[in-house]
């Protein structure tokens, strides 16, 4: 049925028209908040520092908030703090016991580690607003520093982190999809057009090869092909169902099958990683000069490019990969027990327990190419970037981010048109129903 929706049908889905428009309307609300500026800050001196520092730290950061710290617009840090946030209240979630049972209590327990999860957005935006107001005084981006400057910037940073968390709750709950992934992926593909002319712009003046620009085009494209096979590739396992009987009918058994994505995290592994390396030296970036002896230390070794900084990307996004899918994505535990509630088991495998450890078995095996698969698209396409010098929405997070979140929003469309269509057959139905009766009723 999927393959004939059509526009009509979308015209007639008022439902799904609504929750269209009231995404695009937030989403259009974001766009315009990352032009405008913090007060304060002397825009030629941060237009000429982010030039400076696109290729580098700056780019990544830039790439995350959607343009919005090169700017220094007031959504300047994006909604990396609330990401930071999620990762810790998960972690501790996953091995402090009264967490554990807050999970456990249903749709009151996820509202309080919600909450939670709120607290600590604010303690971190608080943080880095303030490190960020501090670094930009040092960097002598500020046209009129003091403690004035310090209190409106960190108001101003954290008001706009915790608006756009609550723009994504609402796209979430009354619009199409996870809004926080819409949210990073509508800042990615407003700022590649400009990100393409520079591209070409560098081949123009002589600063890249054609080869190089050719070579990097093929490379983007390749990549692009090969995340869209990886997300769509599944490993099905068949599932049967018994014969069984209610009340004085009796049901055939049936056969269907139980698919587990490759990657089951999607993209969320690729932006809780670049979330950590980006937390310690989101500050350090702005202060040029005047970083400390630590902060260097890190930027050194953990700067876009650098092998520490690859290494730990790398083994950042396998562990949130199993972690995620464990925890969130794929819970074996509840898998197995609805389909023991369903009378339904895999073939050769008992209901319960032993349904529970095979699944554990079978997508540990599949998380070893999914994890890989994760690791590979985000460095090789870092380590060319890196090394040719150009923008980060070339690097393979953004690429994944692009496909994973373009397809997710696809799939949910899918989804409500579908619903649409099988509503629309019911009540056909039902209204031929009623004519019948009518029929009936005037024959005799």
């Amino acid at each position: 049925m999927a393959a004939n929706l059509s526009w009509g049908t979308l015209g007639k889905a008022t439902e799904l028209r609504q929750r269209i428009l009231f995404t695009i309307g937030l989403l259009i609300v974001y766009r315009l908040g990352t032009y405008i500026p913090v007060p304060g800050i002397d825009g030629n001196a941060l237009r000429d520092f982010m030039e400076q520092a696109a290729a580098g730290l700056g780019g990544v950061l830039n790439m995350f908030t959607g343009g919005a710290i090169s700017r220094m617009g007031i959504f300047a840090l994006g909604i990396m703090p609330y990401i930071s946030a999620s990762i810790i209240v998960q972690l501790v979630g996953a091995m402090y016991p009264p967490w554990q049972q807050l999970k456990k209590e249903g749709e009151q327990g996820r509202m309080k580690l919600n909450q939670y999860t709120r607290y600590g957005t604010v303690f971190l935006a608080t943080f880095q607003a303030y490190g960020l107001a501090v670094s930009l005084e040092s960097g002598g981006l500020v046209t009129d520093p003091g403690w004035f400057f310090r209190a409106a910037t960190v108001i101003t940073l954290v008001g706009g982190t915790m608006f756009l968390m609550w723009l994504g709750e609402q796209i979430t709950a009354r619009g199409v999809g996870n809004g926080i992934s819409l949210i990073i992926f509508v800042g990615i593909i407003a700022e590649l057009p400009g990100a393409f002319a520079q591209f070409f712009e560098s081949g123009r003046s002589g600063a890249l090869s054609t080869p190089v620009i050719l070579g990097v085009t093929a490379m983007l494209l390749g990549t692009l092909v090969f995340v869209v096979f990886m997300e769509r590739a599944l490993r099905k396992i068949p599932i049967q169902y018994p014969r069984r009987q209610v009340g004085m009918k009796v049901y055939d058994g049936g056969q269907s099958h139980l698919p587990i994505k490759v990657n089951p995290a999607g993209v969320i592994p690729a932006i809780f990683a670049s979330s950590l390396l980006l937390l310690p030296t989101t500050i350090s970036t702005f202060s040029g000069a005047q970083t400390g002896p630590i902060m260097s230390t890190i930027l050194a070794y953990f700067g876009p490019g650098q092998p520490l900084y690859l290494l730990f990307f790398s083994a950042m996004i396998i562990f949130f990969t199993y972690f995620y899918t464990a925890n969130v994505s794929f819970k074996t535990e509840d898998v197995a027990e609805n389909l023991k509630n369903q009378n339904g088991f895999i073939p050769g495998i008992r209901p319960g327990r032993k349904t529970e450890e095979y699944l554990d078995f079978v997508v540990s095996r599949i998380l070893v190419i999914g994890s890989a698969y994760l690791a590979l698209v985000c460095m090789i396409p870092e380590v060319v970037r890196n090394e040719l010098a150009i923008t980060a929405y070339f690097g393979g997070t953004s690429i994944l981010i692009i496909v994973s979140v373009g397809m997710d929003t696809v799939q949910q469309i899918q989804s409500h048109l579908l619903a649409h269509q099988y509503e629309g057959l019911i009540e056909k139905s039902q209204l031929r129903g009623k004519r019948r009766g009518k029929k009936g009723t005037a024959r005799r």
